[in-house]
């Protein structure tokens, strides 16, 4: 898999993942580009980490990750050496991202991605702990990718202001309710 800077990135062997694709990677930056640069990063489900590598690679200053797999925590760990610079820092957490989440309490991300297996049921809970926690900034922002057909999830504190469809997959774009422009 190759990144922002023609980067070639180490992934999980076999379908353990299913990664984010080029088409919705390159999307989802274009959306963000302008607001990169020094931002605080969340990576939920985070996989290969490919979506917090290129954000590292466009300038984010602070990328943490969250993924249960073992494996998965330590290709992302890889790949984010790779790419850091001075001036830039990441963390990994591996475990039960319900876990892991209250413990962010008191910190803010500008940018939050949330790309959890589709047919999961972290949908719910995950974004409505991001909510309880207030884990995005004031004028932070979660995108959330999903299957198309998933219904909207709806939580008090966070509203979706835009849709977006690639395909077989979908972005689901989240504003603090307070802020919502």
């Amino acid at each position: 898999m190759r990144i922002h800077g023609n980067r070639q990135l180490k992934t999980l062997p076999g379908l353990t993942t299913r990664p984010t694709t080029a088409r919705v990677r390159e999307a989802l930056f274009q959306i963000w580009q302008r607001d990169i640069i020094n931002c605080t990063w969340l990576d939920i489900c985070a996989g290969n980490g490919t979506m917090s590598t290129e954000a590292l690679c466009r300038g984010a200053k602070l990328v943490v990750g969250i993924d249960n797999s073992p494996l998965a925590c330590e290709i992302i760990r890889e790949n984010w050496q790779k790419v850091i610079k001075p001036g830039q820092d990441f963390r990994i957490l591996r475990g039960n991202v319900e876990k892991i989440l209250p413990t962010l309490t008191g910190q803010k991300f500008e940018r939050i991605y949330f790309d959890p297996p589709y047919q999961s049921q972290l949908y719910q809970p995950v974004i409505s702990a991001i909510a309880q926690y207030q884990l995005l900034t004031p004028t932070g922002e979660l995108a959330v990718e999903h299957d198309p057909q998933r219904p909207d999830i709806c939580v008090p504190g966070l509203e979706i202001y835009r849709k977006k469809i690639y395909g077989k997959s979908a972005i689901s774009f989240y504003l603090p309710v307070e802020f919502k422009q």
